[in-house]
């Protein structure tokens, strides 16, 4: 090849040493440099940074010191590439030779030195980069400004990026993209916005971060939006910016929307990408659709622990167990996401055994449970009421180090009070270091429930008294449960009276039917009707169920009629209605008014779930219900009804 030329020449020579270099044949480069009989500064510069950018750090710096011709380039060919090697303490040191031999650094070689300062994570050094890059006129340089800003970010000084950004008199996007990313990261997202829109150029990083953050901060609306104004104006998504749209749109459970995002990613081929792959499952199965959720996912050629759980989610949230539970022993590699993901399904079908089962199996299996692992098996212990099982839970915590998590412990206390340990209860609210309005909820609830209900007021009282938390809605149930509980009616409507006034609540059906049954308890039956016929809502079933009670027990007969009467239109329009009507009549002992309630109930395809009964033994929760034969020991539990039965009704001697 060289034959064809006349002589030796010495630019063809320089730009097939960089032509191997990018080809990477370092060793036909460095064959091409030590056979040229002339090398001027082009071919040492190629050389040595070509070698830097392929790593063989020795090599080049074995060529930089036989360098004849020592100008700022090749110092800072050389620095640059140390840095991008991540030897930033040998760049400076470099830098520092560079210095004492009389080479006047450019604004490349101080875009590179404030990179290797931020590497470091040296403050002071990099100040002292500052004064040389004031001392040598480039303090109005974007290039090094915009390493400055980068640097100050890096190591935590906030204001300071913002001042030099603030002050620079030429900013490009690499500038506006950086202070962006700032406040991306800080979470505030109104700054970021503000900066955003007053970019003069934009590129795709602009664009996807500002999305990403939007969708990953609930803002699922407006990083739909901004995505679409980023198609209108010619800008391509990358694979991070579908991912964050299809994330937003599966949050607004927007599925036509998302289908023309599916088709766009179809059309370029990015359907087939890990990312984007598992935000379509998410996106489908969030719309109900687990059906394509499926198709997506088998058709995705490699497969990460994300889109397994997204799978497994998707169906656990639609209440397709059996689907749920096939998918995750297929799971080639399980992590804490996906046990959640199954114990979560079982909650949401209300199968609260069957997610302490999947916790026990986590345990066994190894897998080390996460503190929202314990909050939902807590509150499968607390719905199953199993004392044992949510000690057993507990345990685990303490074992974990979390029983002084503010989450864990508030799970804890609310499973202690339903199932009847509230003297454990009491012992965690005591001892927790922070307490949010949901530890506060849970502990007052807990105690009306429990019937204390004073102790419940009290420390109502108490958190008004030491706490900043705002009493919420389901607080001030509690304590006017509390009061109706107490008999303190006018203390109770004193409360329920400044619901809106004082605490800003709006008081909601639930809250009118508690001051209902309060006063429905004490007597005052006509005020209570009052009540339900001014609410501004349609009275609930349990509101004239609580007045029929009352009337039952103060022996108005006239009220009680009107209430039945009202009972019977709201079972009209409101099934669940039936099942208080029946309830009613069955505490009242009117069975003939019952069997017929029963049987328009049956008539209109109105199904009661059955009221259980149970009991734990051995770490065995045993459930019955009225004329269940489905215990396998039935026959056993029956006999020896009827053995207790007989003994009780014979004579006692």
């Amino acid at each position: 090849m060289l034959k064809e030329f006349n002589g030796f020449d010495l630019v063809v020579h320089n730009c097939l040493i960089t032509a191997n270099l990018q080809w990477g044949n370092v060793v036909d480069a460095c064959q091409l440099f030590e056979e040229m009989p002339e090398r001027n500064k082009v071919s040492w510069t190629s050389l040595i940074s070509g070698l830097l950018k392929h790593g063989n750090v020795n090599e080049a710096i074995h060529y930089f010191e036989r360098n004849p011709f020592s100008d700022v380039f090749s110092w800072t060919a050389t620095i640059s590439g140390l840095v991008q090697n991540r030897l930033s303490f040998r760049a400076m040191s470099l830098f520092k030779e560079m210095l004492c031999s009389g080479v006047t650094p450019n604004d490349i070689t101080f875009t590179s030195v404030v990179k290797a300062c931020m590497e470091l994570g040296d403050f002071r050094l990099g100040m002292s980069v500052l004064g040389l890059i004031i001392k040598g006129g480039y303090e109005e340089n974007v290039g090094v400004l915009n390493s400055l800003v980068t640097f100050y970010l890096r190591l935590g000084f906030i204001d300071s990026a913002r001042k030099t950004f603030d002050r620079m008199d030429q900013k490009d996007v690499v500038s506006w993209t950086t202070i962006l990313g700032m406040y991306v990261e800080m979470g505030n997202l109104g700054e970021a916005r503000r900066i955003f829109d007053e970019m003069p150029e934009r590129n795709e990083v602009t664009w996807s971060a500002m999305i990403a953050r939007l969708s990953q901060s609930g803002n699922a609306e407006e990083a739909a939006r901004l995505f679409q104004q980023m198609v209108e104006y010619s800008f391509k998504p990358n694979i991070s910016c579908y991912s964050s749209v299809i994330s937003a749109l599966a949050s607004l459970q927007a599925l036509q929307a998302g289908k023309s995002i599916h088709a766009r990613v179809l059309k370029i081929g990015m359907d087939m990408n890990v990312f984007v792959g598992s935000s379509l499952i998410d996106l489908y199965c969030k719309c109900g659709d687990t059906k394509d959720g499926r198709m997506v996912f088998d058709a995705l050629p490699e497969k990460n622990v994300v889109c397994w759980n997204s799978m497994v989610s998707g169906y656990s949230s639609n209440g397709q167990l059996a689907e749920a539970t096939e998918l995750f022993n297929h799971i080639p590699q399980k992590n804490n996401i996906s046990w959640n993901s199954l114990i979560a399904g079982h909650l949401g079908v209300e199968d609260f055994g069957e997610a302490f089962e999947v916790f026990h199996q986590m345990i066994l299996y190894g897998e080390q449970p996460s503190k929202s692992t314990f909050s939902s098996v807590l509150s499968a212990c607390a719905s199953l009421a199993s004392l044992e099982k949510g000690k057993y839970a507990h345990a685990k915590a303490v074992k974990l180090g979390f029983q002084h998590d503010i989450f864990v412990d508030t799970a804890l206390l609310d499973m202690y009070a339903k199932s009847g340990g509230i003297g454990s209860s009491v012992k965690i609210f005591k001892r927790m270091l922070q307490k949010n309005d949901v530890a506060w909820t849970a502990m007052i609830q807990g105690l009306a429930e429990n019937g204390f209900a004073e102790e419940s007021l009290q420390l109502f009282e108490e958190m008004e008294r030491t706490s900043s938390v705002a009493p919420n809605e389901l607080i001030l149930l509690s304590v006017l449960f509390a009061c109706s509980h107490c008999g303190l009616v006018d203390k109770g409507l004193a409360y329920f009276n400044s619901m809106e006034k004082v605490y800003g609540v709006r008081p909601h059906e639930r809250h009118y039917t508690c001051v209902v049954d309060m006063l429905s308890r004490s007597g005052r039956l006509h005020e209570a009707e009052k009540l339900i016929t001014s609410m501004p809502y349609e009275p609930e079933a349990n509101s004239w169920a609580a007045l029929l009670s009352g009337c039952k027990t103060y022996g108005n007969e006239k009220l009680a009629a009107r209430a039945s009467e009202k009972l019977s239109e709201v079972a009209e329009t409101k099934p669940g209605g039936y099942v208080i009507l029946s309830n009613t009549y069955a505490s009242r002992g009117r069975w003939v008014d019952v069997m017929n309630t029963r049987r328009l109930m049956s008539q209109k395809g109105i199904k009661k779930s059955g009221g259980c009964s149970w009991i734990e033994l051995r770490n065995q929760v045993h459930t019955f219900y009225s004329q269940d034969e489905t215990h396998t020991q039935w026959t056993q539990i029956h006999w020896l009804l009827q053995l207790l039965n007989t003994e009780f009704q014979s004579p006692l001697t």
